[in-house]
């Protein structure tokens, strides 16, 4: 699948944009980067994937990691299958391009090896965090490696801001760690719908829009508290959408603002931040009461992003699932190249599903329901373990497409995204 996915993407092109040219011929090239981000992505190991029937040695390959596939390169790969996938869908099957996005953390377990191993609470066990951002048709668009301790509002942020992808981000499901208030002000300075999950809807509390009005909701009485200081976000507005022309423009991060305005909470400009966010907060309670279908929407969209980490766990199935180095970018190089995998299968089982149900016989047979319910997440077909050969004279008997290119925004995206605001 990832040499199906490479050959008719196209995507190594990326690797010597970004590293410049070599010695190695392209054909040779190509084979030991996909040896390398098999070893990678799957966990075994550059030492286990060199043992296969392919003719490429272990030196070999490990040069070809610290020569060719960099971070960067592999970032890249991992875009233009993406990129591909979109171009590839077929909207009769597949409805129209989704403009909304999950996102979720995945606890990773790291060897013990040495005293810089990261703990998390609540975990409860040694390893890492990665920040997954995966779309509706269960694509992953960014993945990002964040430290035990760090802001997962802040990872949701990078994510829907830095994917890279031709996809437009108007709306992010969370789960519970999303209904922060500084998460929803930010969230829309930079103009997209934050929808977390939330648990303990019945302790949330809503703020009030005016002063001076205790009688005006009776019926919400117990759940409303103080009025939203409107003339805070009056004062700061200035600031505040330099802040978040900062983050847009790449200009700071997301993570450093946050801790910038942590190490002194009473800043005025975070505190209108928050200002806007219990505006916000307010705003979307009232609507995920009301609204069924929102409920439905984000619930959707956050079972898609745990068949994405039940998919990760089946696919980076080597040393038992730890990473086995603490070395910060050999795990990011893990993170990366995992994603160009799942990528690789989201891709093919895109191509298949549309050769198979692009058939006359079917064109009558699926309902709206049946449609709704079609995922290329699957994997029931996919044999991941044994000798790791490479053949790259064979080929899957799957339908041509269209090369990637950029996506025109659809009528019904548009609509979708006013009916969201």
């Amino acid at each position: 699948m990832l040499k199906e996915a490479v050959l008719r993407t196209g995507c190594l092109d990326a690797v010597t944009s970004v590293c410049g040219g070599g010695s190695l011929s392209p054909e040779v090239l190509a084979e030991r980067l996909l040896l390398v981000i098999y070893a990678y992505g799957t966990n075994t190991g550059i030492k286990a994937v060199a043992s296969g029937g392919h003719g490429h040695t272990e030196d070999e390959l490990r040069y070809v990691r610290r020569r060719y596939l960099s971070a960067e390169a592999a970032r890249a790969i991992a875009v233009q299958i993406a990129n591909a996938t979109f171009a590839a869908r077929s909207t009769e099957l597949w409805g129209q391009g989704s403009t909304a996005v999950a996102s979720d953390s995945t606890h990773v377990r790291a060897y013990d090896q040495n005293l810089f191993t990261e703990w998390h609470s609540r975990y409860g066990g040694r390893g890492v965090l990665i920040y997954w951002h995966v779309e509706k048709k269960s694509l992953a668009i960014h993945s990002q490696l964040i430290n035990c301790t760090a802001s997962e509002v802040a990872a949701m942020i990078e994510g829907a801001m830095r994917h890279g992808t031709t996809m437009d981000v108007e709306a992010n499901y969370t789960d519970s760690h999303g209904q922060s208030e500084v998460g929803f002000g930010i969230t829309r300075l930079l103009n997209f719908d934050l929808l977390p999950r939330i648990k303990r809807i019945n302790k949330v509390k809503l703020y009030r829009p005016v002063a001076g009005e205790p009688d005006a909701y009776p019926q919400l009485t117990p759940a409303l508290t103080r009025p939203i200081r409107w003339e805070l976000i009056a004062q700061q507005y200035d600031q505040m959408i330099k802040y978040a022309t900062a983050i847009r423009t790449r200009t700071a991060s997301t993570e450093a603002i946050l801790r910038r305005f942590t190490r002194n909470a009473s800043h005025p400009t975070y505190a209108a931040m928050l200002e806007v966010g219990r505006a916000q907060k307010t705003t979307f309670v009232a609507r995920y009461l009301r609204l069924r279908d929102l409920q439905r929407e984000i619930e959707e969209g956050l079972n898609v992003m745990e068949s994405s980490n039940g998919a990760n766990s089946v696919i980076a199935y080597g040393k038992g699932g730890e990473i086995a180095s603490n070395r910060r970018d050999e795990q990011e190089m893990f993170v990366l190249c995992l994603r160009i995998l799942q990528s690789a299968l989201v891709y093919v089982n895109t191509l298949m599903l549309q050769d198979i149900l692009g058939e006359p016989e079917w064109a009558g047979l699926l309902t709206p329901a049946d449609r709704r319910g079609l995922t290329p997440l699957f994997w029931s077909h996919v044999r991941p373990y044994g000798e790791v050969n490479l053949d790259m004279d064979t080929r899957l008997d799957l339908a041509a497409v269209k090369l990637p290119g950029p996506r025109v925004p659809t009528d019904a995206a548009d609509q979708q995204s006013s009916e969201r605001a």
